[in-house]
């Protein structure tokens, strides 16, 4: 059929691990005669998880891309990993869609993957729908689960469309809030219910609704459908679903509320670009596109995938990436059911469809039709949470493993490769072990090679705590001319950074030699004498010295200030610092203690706690040396249900007995060598 905009919908299937999202996508593409046989995630042959590590794990670890028709209409979805890890795909599928639909489980409730995938949605402004799964199995509960919904996301937003009938094994379906009136007995007075209050809000969107609806008139069919949509599109209402995918109860009435309820591509009226102004949308107008994921896959190749943001585009035609001010030509452009591609000739406005071989198109390029475009807004990745320290096995191969790994990094935002300036290691960071080692298998299948991987040396500082002085004649004499020259320093501690004084009267050091004075002092703060860290946060005052007319030289003075400058720091009390991070960690209030415990015993200092979207939130200042494998043990503490964000904040001095654990370590070091 043709795709026209007004009867597209797009959304992103999202929620915790293992409730149900994959195995929905997967029989949506069935019911709609997108596929001939449902897949199943446990036989590893769902449409969605196509990968081969995906099938091993039996969870997804991409976001995938899929479309199917349904009631004349036409559906762009994407099914979203559940695991906190890869939320970068989420990320990236919840900015090219319109709606979202959040998947709870039924016997687990609210988890912290429903409470991000929430909190997401929100903040995208996006409507939702949401379907509380697997009431079929044991222990089941929906009411128990749409309490926790309605507690956690508010009770007058989160009101059910559908209620189930029967519980765990004897689930044989659900009915209609607003439409069914045959209500088995014991869950007729909450339907009744739950309609009142779908009416109030249903009357609440429109003003002259509500003053009908309150002098007592019925609204009619009409009218209730052009309410809810409003209501939902304003998210002012959430509908709750009950189902069951493994028993395709439910699921129907599921697919038609997106139908019927969800917005078109168009219904936002305007894009937002980067310079912060609005474009309107149009059918009609020139094609804008934004790149929200890039994949290099054994399968397919090079794929670039894309969301239709206003006007249309043709296959076979040359394009402009507005970002990079390149030129590219579309061949064919796909409709995408996880691996498999289905081409068309033209898309319009909410199409979700991938284009293989772009040479220079990225994630967050814009792509347009006409080069006159600006921008869209770009989409915004969390900051990564684990490091590693890569170097080859093999001698030779780094310039090898880092083209690999900045390749990578070019289709997974959560992928950060540097060079640390300090240690001068090679950094990969992510989001915790799991993606990072993912990452590295994809390295060894991709750039065939092999790495070792540690925990990234952590950049330690040095600086003093009070005023000192330090002088240094450095006197050499070997035939011919000498080198000669006297520096004497003053520091004291500055708070604001580095800075340089000169103070020298009567030329004892001549004008053109405090350049190299100042030289000798930054080399000498680059290597500390605690621990061989950059030294910062003083002022460096060079007040006197001497100076040979033949035999003194800019290299003579650096060397003295060199030496000067370490005589300095031992006398003003050096400390050590270390990095603290300011850290925000998301649990199931059960885990508080263990978590707060923890993080004492890490040496951090809890700043707070609250809850929000469900959960826990402790919010810390921890030691960034004890954050290495915090992922981890994150996630073995909470049994996967928990995640955390980490940035830096400042520095703090390291306690003493950690210092000298430091210290010992380094001059160790530097005696074996």
């Amino acid at each position: 059929m043709k795709i026209t905009v007004e009867k597209s919908r797009n959304f992103v299937v999202a929620g915790h691990a293992g409730s149900g999202k994959t195995s929905l996508c997967d029989l949506m593409l069935y019911k709609s005669g997108g596929v001939e046989r449902c897949g199943k995630v446990d036989q590893k042959n769902s449409v969605s998880d196509y990968t081969e590590d995906e099938q091993q794990k039996l969870s997804s670890i991409y976001a995938s891309t899929m479309h199917c028709d349904w009631n004349d209409n036409h559906f762009f979805f994407v099914d979203t990993p559940g695991y906190g890890e890869f939320i970068c795909e989420t990320i990236a599928a919840l900015n090219a869609v319109d709606s979202a639909l959040i998947v709870v489980d039924a016997v687990n409730g609210v988890e912290v993957g429903t409470a991000r995938a929430w909190k997401l949605a929100k903040n995208k402004q996006l409507p939702r729908l949401i379907l509380v799964n697997r009431l079929d199995k044991e222990r089941a509960d929906f009411a128990a689960v749409l309490n926790q919904i309605q507690d956690a996301y508010g009770k007058t937003i989160c009101v059910p469309f559908t209620m189930p009938v029967g519980k765990e094994g004897g689930l044989t379906g659900v009915v209609n809030v607003l439409k069914d009136d045959d209500i088995p007995a014991d869950i007729a007075d909450e339907v009744a219910a739950y309609k009142e209050q779908l009416m109030d809000t249903i009357a609440e969107s429109d003003e002259e609704l509500m003053m009908r609806y309150l002098d007592g008139e019925q609204l009619s069919d009409d009218e209730i459908a052009t309410g809810l949509p409003k209501a939902i599109e304003s998210g002012d209402l959430v509908p709750v679903f009950a189902g069951s995918v493994e028993k395709d109860i439910g699921v129907t009435e599921l697919m038609n509320a997106v139908a019927q309820l969800l917005p078109n591509p168009l219904a936002k009226g305007e894009y937002e670009l980067e310079d912060g102004e609005k474009m309107e949308m149009k059918a009609d107008g020139p094609g804008v596109a934004f790149v929200y994921k890039s994949i290099v896959d054994p399968f397919i190749g090079q794929l670039t995938f894309l969301r239709v943001v206003s006007g249309t585009f043709k296959s076979d035609s040359e394009v402009f990436n507005i970002s990079t001010g390149s030129k590219e030509r579309f061949g064919p452009l796909y409709l995408m059911n996880g691996k498999n591609q289905e081409s068309v000739d033209e898309i319009g406005p909410g199409a979700l469809f991938g284009m293989p071989k772009l040479k220079h198109s990225g994630v967050n390029n814009t792509i347009s039709a006409q080069n006159k475009v600006k921008p869209v807004v770009q989409i915004k990745f969390p900051n990564p949470v684990m490091s590693y320290a890569i170097t080859a096995v093999k001698s030779g191969e780094e310039d090898k493993i880092g083209s690999g790994l900045n390749k990578l990094a070019e289709s997974d935002p959560g992928i950060k490769v540097s060079r640390d300036q300090e240690t001068h290691e090679l950094i990969l960071s992510g989001m915790g072990d799991q993606h990072l080692s993912q990452t590295l298998k994809k390295l060894k299948e991709t750039a065939k090679v092999e790495v070792n991987y540690a925990s990234p040396k952590i950049p330690y500082r040095e600086t003093i705590t009070m005023s000192g002085e330090g002088q240094y004649r450095h006197k050499k004499q070997s035939g011919g001319h000498g080198q000669f020259a006297e520096v004497f320093l003053r520091v004291a501690p500055n708070p604001e950074g580095f800075e340089f004084v000169n103070q020298v009267v009567g030329g004892n050091i001549p004008k053109n030699f405090i350049p190299a004075v100042e030289k000798g002092v930054v080399e000498a703060m680059a290597v500390g004498p605690l621990a061989g860290c950059t030294v910062q946060n003083m002022t460096v005052t060079v007040y006197d010295g001497k100076h040979h007319p033949v035999d003194s030289s800019e290299m003579a003075f650096k060397i003295a200030a060199r030496t000067a400058f370490k005589n300095a720091m031992g006398s003003a009390k050096p400390i050590l610092l270390e990095p603290i991070q300011t850290v925000k960690i998301m649990i199931p209030d059960e885990y508080m203690g263990d978590i707060t415990g923890d993080l004492n015993h890490k040496r951090g200092r809890i700043l707070g706690m609250d809850a929000e979207e469900g959960m826990q939130v402790v919010n810390a200042e921890v030691p960034l040396s004890e954050m290495s494998r915090y992922a981890t043990e994150l996630r073995s503490m909470t049994q996967g249900r928990g995640l955390f964000e980490m940035e830096f904040a400042k520095y703090e001095m390291v306690p003493a007995n950690v210092a000298k654990e430091i210290i010992d370590a380094y001059n160790k070091a530097q005696e074996e060598e």
